[in-house]
């Protein structure tokens, strides 16, 4: 290790050490996880004190996907891990192609489930990893970074960036060098953490909530959703089947054998199924219904003059 860059390290709050914490080795089981459980409340006060910033980047992103772009998270060890999570549960949760929230990895696929040496540190790696999903000016890329400072992830958005992408930069450290490139920094600073430079803990905890906002948000704002149901779900499988039912009902006030006729008749599709429920269409006319409003069920039902009828306690 570099002078320069152990100098680095010890001014970062994500490598700090707790020398209170020097006997946590000696304590009882008990009191371990109730320091860590402890710890972990201050992590959603955390991510409060940037929603400003994360309300602003998930607007500027939900307009680049309206645009036909795509949503893009680049990072390496557990930052990425946790940006290939979100972007692999996008698609059975959203009804999304797989190819619209896409998570680079540093170091690949492999990198997932074990650490690829040096990876994390060539930029280079990260400029063709872009380069080979063919980054165009619509995407957006988050770069995801605990310290702020890892290679991969700053030389993504800066290369996103240089290319007309939307960039944004989260990290667990103030004044970051990952912030600085990107046009939308979000820095959720959280403190050393209870095992010196553990930042799956944390850090990681506190990327995970800022990935779910902006994922689930940007698919509101996108109209994946019905008021807070998933109505871009299909149902692929009995769980799911069950889910699209309860759905479908909720959305509509309908029994749940009607729910389930109406399923029948839209191939499995919630959307379909809760707009001939609610207007009297034809399944293949709902459906027409639907793509004529981009797949939006709120606009298309405001266009045949219908609104649900939800469940009681369901705000609309």
């Amino acid at each position: 290790m570099t002078e320069d860059l152990r100098a680095r390290l010890d001014t970062l709050a994500t490598e700090a050490h707790r020398p209170e914490l020097a006997g946590l080795d000696r304590l009882p089981t008990l009191e371990i996880a109730a320091l860590m459980n402890g710890e972990d409340r201050t992590v959603p006060e955390a991510v409060g004190r940037r929603l400003p910033e994360i309300a602003a980047a998930v607007d500027a992103i939900a307009a680049r996907l309206a645009r036909g772009g795509r949503l893009v998270y680049a990072g390496a060890g557990t930052a990425g891990r946790i940006g290939v999570l979100d972007a692999a549960e996008c698609p059975p949760t959203f009804g999304t192609d797989p190819e619209l929230v896409v998570g680079l990895i540093a170091g690949g696929p492999e990198a997932v489930l074990n650490a690829v040496e040096g990876a994390e540190d060539d930029r280079g790696l990260a400029v063709a990893d872009l380069d080979g999903i063919g980054l165009t000016a619509d995407d957006a890329v988050i770069g995801v970074s605990a310290s702020g400072r890892t290679p991969y992830a700053v030389a993504a958005v800066a290369h996103a960036r240089a290319r007309g992408a939307l960039t944004v930069g989260l990290a667990c450290t103030a004044g970051s060098e990952l912030g600085a490139a990107a046009e939308h920094p979000i820095e959720v600073v959280v403190g050393p953490e209870v095992l010196t430079g553990s930042t799956r803990l944390k850090a990681g905890t506190a990327q995970k909530l800022v990935l779910n906002m902006v994922s689930t948000i940007t698919m509101v704002r996108l109209g994946r959703t019905y008021g807070n149901l998933m109505v871009d779900l299909r149902a692929t499988n009995e769980k799911l089947r069950a889910r699209c039912r309860r759905i479908v009902a909720l959305a509509t006030g309908a029994a749940p054998e009607a729910a389930d006729r109406a399923l029948d008749a839209a191939g499995g599709e919630v959307k379909p199924a809760v707009l001939t429920l609610l207007t009297g269409l034809a399944p293949a006319d709902a459906a027409c219904l639907l793509a004529a409003h981009g797949g939006r069920l709120r606009e298309a039902l405001d266009a045949a003059g219908r609104t649900a009828a939800p469940a009681p306690g369901l705000e609309f």
